[in-house]
């Protein structure tokens, strides 16, 4: 039976045969095609050109329409329905930290402080949902005035929190409202950084680069000129428990790179006040695992009232400090003052110091300075002074693999003695570097000079100096730069974080090297830079919201060959980046489709730009919205 819409059309036009109306229908659209065509080259001739900025305008309909029209034709492709935008989790998951479940960690038996350790074993598969921020949540403040004030809001310490800590923790902070101000002046961090320049034989501590490094090489340095990283000295520090990382902060003015690494916490968290302050972070501790740092690492390791029994367990907090330790390097400790009625000072250093200098002589430490309750210890960098010590010290280990170190278990032996980096911080320059890098870490430089370059062509206004544009604010002014923490998820030899401080870009990198590729972090931290070892397949060890941008080069046709969950990966990057942060993935097409429908899923506003070179790679550039509930 006909329709009645058919029969309607019968009256108008008349019977007509199947063949006829077959003819009909052909040469209708043809004269509508001709039509069509003809008015649309006249709109397009007399439109007017339209400005870049008003495109920038319409951005986000154009590409909330082209991720549904995508999605749909996925769908009809596929044969299924529509895949939904996933919900927001619960408001107990704002500052969820995926593997640290202390809950769970306490029933599967893990105890003595391994419960606040990464345990990524028993990760269940929870509910698929984004991450949302606290209602108090807000934009942090551009860098640096973010180094000295942030919004309380932002991090999981509250005013009673607060106003109960210990009188070093109020003299450092100041609560006022809803802001956090740190005392750069009165905290007393300028004196102490200037205290242990003195002790290791420095004028100050903007002299750090040059500790270890002789008094002719220096003079041939300064004579010579050989450029900004050829004195190499002390460049990287690891501060253990870094508190609120006041001393990262001072020494950030001084171009010397400061990491904090402190455990898991479920309340008050350092490494999520440090990073909320556009500083270096990352989750760790020295319970049972080895930290994701490849060994000889760090020109000085620092810890000031951070709670560790260093002696305990044998010494085997100790041999991990020395196994991320440079030779030649220094192990700086603060001690805790005693408060107890009646104590001694003198009695309570030699209590501390007899197990520590026992220790030390095992490790081959020297006390190189002591100064009330600050101790420096320097590392031997004479590899054949273990040969010489008592029988019975701590042994050294026996397998070479130095260079990889991912969550292993603590060794109680001593490693990197027969490294080829076994090299003293005063030998170390970039002559040193050149030793382990070859024409591929050349031409990997230049390739991210001149990406880097066209990511401003192409990205300009968009990331790199504008803020974002939200709903009733005026146009805002372009001088600063919105972006402070940026994670290279996937880099090679830091070349990104290379051509950013060549760009005098005031930012820091986390560079990651994913665990299964070659490992080339020991080169990166090496540079002065900042990185860790990561599995992709898993969680990263930081809390939410503690980053602006992060990049990933061909990271997903690698994770796509292990056979990673990419929905994981997306929500895992969705819950570590900041509202408003943005997302940048150059792979080849087919990838970038697969990201441009997971990025539709998390919720980012997407758009993929052709790299007009001639291959099939694309730029998949995300902004990831501030969504409240």
């Amino acid at each position: 039976m006909r329709s009645s819409w058919f029969n309607k059309l019968s009256i108008i036009i008349g019977h007509r045969s199947p063949v006829n109306w077959l003819l009909l229908c052909l040469i209708s659209l043809l004269l509508l095609i001709f039509v069509l065509g003809s008015s649309s080259s006249n709109i397009v001739d007399l439109a007017p050109h339209i400005p870049v900025s008003l495109l920038y305008t319409n951005y986000r309909k154009v590409k909330e329409q082209a991720a549904v029209d995508y999605l749909e034709l996925r769908s009809v492709a596929r044969g299924n329905s529509r895949q939904r935008e996933f919900d927001l989790c619960g408001k107990e998951r704002e500052n969820f930290v995926p593997c640290y479940n202390v809950s769970a960690n306490l029933g599967a038996g893990f105890k003595e402080g391994e419960e606040f350790d990464r345990h990524c074993e028993l990760l269940v598969e929870a509910e698929k949902c984004l991450v949302r921020p606290p209602t108090e949540y807000k934009i942090p403040f551009q860098w640096p005035t973010s180094r000295d004030v942030i919004w309380s809001g932002n991090v999981k310490i509250s005013r009673n929190q607060f106003l109960s800590s210990g009188s070093m923790t109020k003299r450092l902070m100041l609560l006022e409202e809803n802001q956090i101000a740190f005392r750069s002046e009165d905290d007393g961090v300028k004196d102490h950084s200037r205290q242990i320049a003195e002790m290791i034989g420095l004028g100050s501590d903007n002299e750090f680069p040059q500790a270890g490094v002789s008094l002719p090489f220096i003079i041939t340095y300064k004579l010579f000129s050989f450029g900004d990283h050829w004195l190499w000295g002390v460049r990287t520090i690891l501060d253990i428990n870094c508190g609120f990382g006041s001393f990262a902060a001072h020494l950030a003015s001084l171009n010397i790179m400061t990491v904090c690494v402190a455990a898991y916490e479920a309340t008050g968290s350092q490494v999520q006040l440090v990073l909320e302050r556009g500083l270096p972070a990352v989750i760790g501790n020295f319970v049972a695992r080895e930290l994701p740092f490849p060994s000889l690492s760090y020109g000085i390791v620092h810890c000031a009232q951070c709670g560790i029994i260093w002696d305990g367990k044998v010494g085997i907090f100790l041999i991990e400090v020395d196994r991320v330790l440079k030779p030649g390097g220094y192990f700086v400790l603060t001690s805790t003052p005693s408060m107890s009625e009646g104590s001694s000072s003198k009695m309570k250093r030699r209590n501390m110091l007899n197990p520590m200098k026992e220790l030390a002589q095992q490790l081959c430490w020297t006390l190189l300075s002591q100064h009330d309750e600050l101790f420096i210890w320097q590392k031997t960098d004479d590899v054949n002074c273990y040969a010489s010590r008592k029988k019975h010290a701590i042994p050294l280990c026996k397998e070479y693999d130095d260079v990889q170190s991912y969550y292993r278990p603590l060794q109680p032996c001593i490693r990197g003695t027969s490294s080829k980096r076994w090299i003293a911080i005063q030998n170390r320059s970039a002559g040193s570097d050149l030793r382990v890098q070859s024409e591929d870490y050349f031409e990997d430089l230049e390739f991210w000079r001149s990406t880097l370059k066209n990511y401003w062509s192409l990205l300009t206004p968009l990331i790199f100096s504008d803020h974002p544009k939200r709903p009733g604010d005026e146009d805002p002014l372009p001088p600063f730069n919105m972006i402070r923490n940026v994670m290279d998820m996937s880099t090679k030899y830091g070349g990104l974080n290379t051509a950013l401080l060549e760009e005098k870009k005031s930012v820091w990198v986390m560079n990651v090297v994913p665990a299964t590729v070659s490992n080339s972090l020991p080169l990166i931290l090496d540079k002065g830079f900042v990185g860790v070892v990561h599995d992709w397949c898993e969680p990263f060890p930081t809390y939410p919201r503690t980053y602006d941008m992060l990049h990933a080069s061909g990271l997903l046709s690698h994770l796509t060959s292990e056979r990673c969950s990419m929905v994981n990966l997306f929500l895992e990057m969705d819950r570590i980046l900041r509202p408003e942060g943005w997302v940048i993935l150059s792979d080849n097409m087919q990838i970038i489709e697969m990201a441009r429908t997971l990025a539709a899923q998390v919720r980012w506003e997407a758009r993929v730009i052709n790299l007009q070179n001639g291959s099939d790679q694309r730029l998949l550039v995300c902004q990831k919205p501030f969504l409240k509930k």
